[in-house]
């Protein structure tokens, strides 16, 4: 059986991807992993993905799942080694249903996240998955990664926002669990397998997702403080005083504002920009009258007469506000462009970030790591998830003899000290190629023995995305 002219027949010669436009699939997007493939496939429904699937596994051939290829942990890359075969899923964009009345909308796993949040506004619903990269993400990579963001403190990661999925096992098999249910006590939550597995387990083709009341009012504001520890405290107080309301609340170093400053046109600090933390904070209500700008304004206020807060600017339009946001989401970017980002996606107890984020200095620091690099610091910190990065400008990096023992150093020193505090080494990233050994170290031998025993039921020969997670 010949694989190439079976795929072919299989996904037409419109989903089968040439060698010269293979590139862009075989390389993750900051250029940090390359691969090859034996073959290139782009389905256009769930059941050319499983016969495709289904071939592979007659073959032998593994595979790779693939969605928008937006990931920071090489999860969509398939390895040097050539021999699997990649499925791409961003043909597969139909809606399949919206139930205002249930609330919940069925997607296909290629349509990307701003198509889903644009969908949702034109029933006057919210989706509130929110990322920097929300125009190109697809739903099924959200899935298979678990994706968070900048609204999980309100509503959770993606964990909580599907109900159902349909997917293809590593057989051929089709799983149809597109149920929009609340609830459904009839044993395993088969779904939660798959959400946060990087394709290890199947491909993901479709999920009924949650849909929530679009939010009519927000209140946002820029808020400088002297300390991470301001910030913890900052927290407590607008929980206590905006409850429910309060839907994100970003914590941001100055050193990483400076990067975007200094290498996104356009972008101005609000406020004398001097203060060493920075808070951008966002209630929002489904009603067009809600008070958030005057129960943001008491809070912010209370904390700057306590000495809490040094400084705050309040946006007075929806396009200053956007601009802010603007700066947030902006930073990845703006740290591709300045140099050689080590990245680290840390989940800590609240309270242990500032003595987490400060031991981690010092160690590095001690360890003679980070000559001529920046400590950034940006984060969700309503849910103790903080990017860490260790960022080299060009010069720095050049100057740098082992550039893979060097990464693997640095992050053994930012996860070992978050384990130490009670943390996680990723908290939405996922492990994929750049953690798969630190994975192994950090979890328990009990926990790794259940995910092994998991893989191997679905998976017994290893095919589904070789070489990540586990």
């Amino acid at each position: 059986m010949n694989l190439i002219e079976s795929l072919r027949e299989i996904v037409g010669s419109s989903g089968f991807v040439a060698e010269g436009d293979a590139e862009p699939l075989l390389t993750d997007w900051r250029g940090r992993y390359r691969g090859k493939a034996c073959a290139i496939v782009k389905p256009s429904s769930t059941v050319q993905v499983a016969q495709v699937l289904k071939l592979c596994a007659e073959l032998g051939i593994g595979v790779v799942p693939q969605g928008g290829n937006t990931g920071l942990v090489g999860g969509a890359t398939p390895s040097e080694a050539g021999d699997a075969v990649v499925i791409c899923l961003a043909r597969m964009t139909k809606i399949r249903a919206i139930d205002t009345g249930n609330d919940t909308v069925t997607v296909e796993a290629g349509c990307t996240l701003q198509q889903i949040q644009e969908l949702a506004a034109s029933v006057d619903r919210l989706f509130p998955l929110s990322l920097a990269s929300e125009g190109s993400c697809q739903v099924g990579g959200n899935i298979s990664t678990n994706a968070g963001g900048t609204a999980v403190l309100r509503y959770g990661s993606m964990r909580a926002l599907v109900l159902g999925i349909e997917a293809v096992l590593p057989d051929g098999r089709i799983w149809d669990g597109l149920r929009g249910l609340r609830k459904d006590n009839t044993g395993y939550d088969l779904k939660q397998l798959f959400i946060g597995a990087e394709g290890t387990l199947g491909v993901v083709t479709a999920a009924v997702l949650k849909l929530f009341p679009a939010l009519h009012s927000r209140a946002t504001a820029w808020v400088a403080l002297d300390s991470a520890d301001a910030a913890i405290e900052l927290l407590a107080r607008c929980r206590a005083v905006c409850g429910d309301a309060l839907t994100s609340f970003e914590l941001m170093s100055r050193s990483q504002l400076d990067v975007v400053y200094e290498h996104v046109p356009g972008t101005r600090d609000p406020l004398d920009g001097q203060s060493p933390w920075v808070l951008l904070i966002e209630l929002a209500d489904p009603s067009n009258d809600a008070p958030l700008q005057a129960m943001l304004e008491d809070v912010i206020g209370a904390a700057l007469e306590a000495g809490l807060a040094l400084d705050a600017a309040l946006p007075a339009s929806a396009a200053q506000a956007a601009a802010l946001w603007h700066i947030r989401h902006i930073v990845s970017e703006a740290n591709v462009r300045c140099g050689i980002s080590v990245t680290h996606d840390i989940s800590l107890p609240i309270s242990q970030i500032p003595r987490c984020l400060a031991t981690t200095e010092a160690k590095l620091i001690e360890a003679g790591l980070v000559d001529g690099a920046r400590f950034l610091y940006v984060g969700h910190v309503g849910d103790g998830n903080i990017h860490s990065i260790v960022l080299f400008p060009h010069a720095a990096w050049a100057r740098v003899s082992d550039a893979d023992a060097r990464v693997d150093a640095i992050g053994k020193v930012v996860n070992g000290t978050a384990v130490q505090y009670g943390g996680s080494i990723s908290a939405e990233h996922g492990i994929g190629r750049a953690h798969r050994a630190e994975l192994a170290h950090y979890k328990s031998a009990v926990e790794i023995d259940m995910m092994r025993a998991v893989k191997h039921a679905l998976d017994p020969d290893g095919r589904m995305n070789p070489g990540k997670l586990l």
